[in-house]
């Protein structure tokens, strides 16, 4: 009986002279997930059918670009330092590599183009999208898996993942089992959705707070997930950039979360636009 995670011995598969890429798959499953459940959710709130949809045509490539972005930007030194993988590694997003913080900053301006051609405001599209990006982010990070990156110091823990000599990082040559940190995320971000969902119904949450509810939750999640990963990263004052930025995204929501609150008791309404009906002059 096995007392670890072994990885798989590949990522890719070759269908003809297309290759499938099952951190690509994922992460379009993750799409789709979010797609379908943030129209479930929009509709109930009383919403026009479809107008998800029609957002995510402008949010998800502007978060693929804005996460990409941020990635390359924060680690930098691993594309455009001395022994770096060199420019044109910057665009092959199928190695993996996408920030969350780029993905939301970017998205949500993709999401507010989306919803200004659509005629309808945005803060109850995050809110009816929220749980289905928490599910899209558990989705995605089962890639990493595929990628075996994104793994944190080593464990002997039954749940430990075993990783191949070529992808351990320099002077853990030694350890053949890592924390899966991408598991452990993958398994907060379904918790998170859930709670979520629990927490509008309950509540009653509009105006943003449930979108603020998913970020201030994630980036609880995501600090001590950072803690133990080991992979490459910029360091602020000898904690991960990606840390702070929790931090500081962290305390933004929950701002927002108790300013928005006081400010806007309650759910907003959701009138969908009524179609215009011509009507012939009496003579």
């Amino acid at each position: 009986m096995l007392t670890y995670i072994p990885s798989p011995e590949t990522g890719v598969w070759d269908l003809g002279p297309i290759p499938l890429r099952a951190y690509a798959m994922f992460i379009v499953l993750g799409i789709i997930v979010a797609v379908v459940l943030g129209n479930k959710r929009y509709e109930a709130r009383g919403g026009r059918p479809g107008v998800i949809t029609d957002i995510a045509i402008w949010a998800v490539p502007f978060g693929i670009v804005g996460g990409r972005l941020y990635h390359v930007l924060s680690d930098w030194q691993i594309y455009f330092g001395a022994e770096g993988r060199g420019f044109a590694a910057a665009f092959r997003i199928w190695d993996g590599g996408l920030g969350i913080w780029g993905a939301v900053l970017l998205g949500a301006v993709g999401a507010w183009i989306g919803a200004r051609r659509s005629g309808v405001v945005l803060p109850p599209i995050a809110d009816a999208i929220a749980p289905g990006i928490a599910l899209a982010q558990a989705i995605g990070r089962l890639g990493n898996y595929f990628n075996q990156e994104l793994f944190g110091s080593p464990t002997t823990l039954p749940w430990g993942l075993e990783i191949s000599p070529a992808n351990r990082p320099a002077g853990y040559a030694e350890y053949a089992t890592f924390h899966p940190t991408f598991l452990y995320e993958s398994l907060w971000l379904v918790a998170l959705a859930l709670v979520v969902i629990w927490a509008d119904r309950r509540f009653n949450l509009g105006h943003g707070r449930a979108f603020a509810l998913y970020v201030l939750l994630y980036t609880v999640g995501r600090v001590w997930i950072e803690a133990l990963r080991i992979d490459s990263a910029n360091h602020i004052l000898g904690v991960r950039l990606n840390v702070w930025t929790s931090i500081l995204v962290g305390l933004g929501a929950l701002a927002y979360l108790v300013i928005s609150s006081r400010i806007r008791p309650g759910r907003e309404v959701i009138a969908s636009p009524v179609e215009e009906i011509e009507v012939e002059p009496i003579e």
